[in-house]
């Protein structure tokens, strides 16, 4: 079988659990099947990249987008099925599939309608992501949702979708590259005490991962718990600048606030993650959260909002604690949040169970091996329909 991938990140360019996600299922599926991968960008090992077409670089970003989609449909004419990732990709494999006559499979990161604040980014672009993604979604001949919290999105989103073809297949963890480490040379070279216990963040400066919350809820913990935030890429640079103003805020009132700007290398982020006391997730949107898995795989407890497909990763009590989230009263959430990481903070013996918790619970439920299968089983279905 030939799949034709297409993603909008592809390694070393990945800034989000989408190109995590790909990066690892492509690596499986080339294990036991023909896989050509179409990427935005510069030209990069392992995959055919595309850069925005040179007549619309001053265009909006979604156009931008539609352009290197476009693009992109040439190169499909001998693939069995497309499989795309996020709205970036939809309109290369609705088009492609229409042109070529072969299959469309997508997976569903996230969902337009559950990111309005996308409109900031984007601005009348997000009118056109918006209508790229539900016009791919009801076109698709299946939709791989993350997480079963991640399909019942999709249902209500778009209700005309048919549920037969929307199937719930997890995202992933590679348990043998995201482990507890000893090492603390990028603590220190971040300016990190490795002695201290610290509440961990790692995440895009959006909306979605709940930032702002936590900054907030930071300001009812003790003094004597450091703060380190591994947030990157503001979707707006007025986003970006209201998270600085607040992050300087909560430097003037305690030490050890460490505000990590670029995204770290693996093995750096690895040892950041294994030395956290407690990893925090206070996301208002998540349709399964990656990061959850690689500080669980590294034997940290997580503190997380209980959105999305978050639920189904976290267990509540055994390896983490879940906070609910009600967007109309944030800041009991922010409070709840507070006492939720403050209660895993005071007893290391529960942190220590929590951790060994997840571990485990990481390797045997979200392998990319199984992940990988139950994808073919999926392309293989829908070849037989067509």
């Amino acid at each position: 079988m030939r799949i034709s991938i297409v993603t909008r990140e592809w390694p070393p360019d990945i800034y989000g659990g989408a190109g995590v996600h790909v990066e690892h299922l492509v690596a499986q599926l080339r294990k036991l099947e023909n896989v050509d991968v179409h990427c935005f960008g510069d030209p990069k090992p392992g995959a055919i990249a595309y850069p925005v077409p040179a007549e619309l670089t001053a265009a909006n970003a979604a156009i931008q987008t539609l352009g290197v989609n476009l693009d992109m449909i040439q190169d499909f004419a001998n693939s069995q099925v497309i499989h795309t990732h996020t709205w970036y990709a939809n309109m290369a494999g609705h088009i492609g599939s229409l042109l070529h006559g072969i299959p469309h499979v997508l997976t569903a990161h996230s969902l337009e309608p559950r990111r309005p604040w996308k409109a900031e980014q984007l601005a009348g672009g997000y009118r056109v992501s918006s209508w790229a993604e539900s016009t791919a979604y009801h076109a698709a001949d299946a939709v791989i949702a993350v997480s079963n919290g991640m399909k019942r999105d999709i249902l209500e989103c778009y209700p005309d979708v048919d549920p037969a073809k929307v199937y719930t297949v997890y995202n992933g963890i590679d348990t043998g590259v995201v482990n507890k480490v000893t090492g603390t040379s990028a603590l220190v070279a971040n300016g990190i005490d490795p002695t201290r216990p610290y509440v961990l963040f790692v995440g895009r400066i959006t909306r979605q991962k709940g930032i702002m919350h936590l900054l907030r809820a930071a300001e009812l913990l003790s003094p004597d718990i450091a703060i380190v935030l591994c947030a990157s890429s503001p979707d707006t640079p007025e986003l970006g600048e209201d998270v600085a103003r607040q992050i300087e805020k909560l430097s003037t009132t305690r030490s050890g606030v460490h505000w990590i700007k670029d995204q770290l290398p693996r093995p750096e982020l690895v040892q950041v993650l294994s030395h956290a006391a407690v990893f925090a997730c206070p996301s208002i949107y998540e349709p399964l959260g990656i990061v959850n898995l690689e500080a669980m795989a590294c034997e940290v407890p997580v503190v997380a909002s209980d959105v999305g497909g978050i639920p189904e990763v976290v267990v509540n009590g055994e390896t983490g604690l879940l906070v609910h989230y009600d967007e109309t009263d944030t800041q009991t959430f922010e409070s709840d949040f507070a006492a939720a990481l403050t209660l895993v903070l005071s007893d290391s013996s529960v942190a220590t169970r929590m951790g060994q918790a997840g571990r485990a619970r990481a390797v045997t439920e979200f392998g990319w091996d199984r992940i990988a299968l139950e994808t073919i089983a999926i392309y293989q279905k829908v070849l037989h329909e067509s």
